[in-house]
């Protein structure tokens, strides 16, 4: 005898996503929210899951969520190391692409810090300019060396600017 299927579940299977597809949907929510900044970051997710503009998955939210807490602290240390720049100018994407990534660095400690900057990188890569990808490198480059992170993956640091 099988269970019966609700008609929420009907059809529907459980996809596993890689580290990368989830991250990409962290960036994209943590992007909506840059223009959304009075919409709670659960709503965002609720919404996005809703008209299926992303995917379920724990890491994604985990990350966005994170990272959105988190903001105040992250966005100090990317006014710190983007010599010359205030964050106003700095593109979205590129914004995105590095609270996404410092908040792997400073709080998610499981994750790679050589993935983090690499997503980021190639995050800027797919959605800006290869300006834009420099920029989150040489930034994320200098965290790392500066806040002694690359100790934890023994990961090559990227040379700044």
């Amino acid at each position: 005898c099988r269970p019966r299927e609700s008609g929420i579940l009907r059809g529907v299977q459980k996809k596993f996503m890689t580290r990368s597809q989830s991250r990409e949907q962290a960036f994209a929510l943590l992007f909506e929210k840059s223009f959304n900044p009075e919409t709670d970051m659960d709503d965002i997710i609720t919404i996005s899951l809703e008209n299926e503009l992303i995917e379920p998955d724990e890491f994604a939210s985990m990350l966005a969520q994170t990272a959105w807490d988190k903001l105040f602290s992250i966005d100090d240390i990317i006014e710190k190391y983007s010599k010359n720049w205030k964050k106003h100018r700095i593109s979205r994407v590129a914004l995105s692409a590095l609270r996404l990534s410092i908040c792997e660095l400073l709080y998610i400690p499981s994750v790679p810090v050589g993935a983090s900057i690499n997503e980021a990188v190639e995050l800027c890569k797919k959605y800006a300019t290869a300006e834009d990808a420099s920029f989150v490198n040489g930034v994320l480059g200098s965290v790392v060396r500066e806040e002694k992170l690359a100790d934890r993956s023994g990961a090559e640091v990227p040379e700044g600017e």
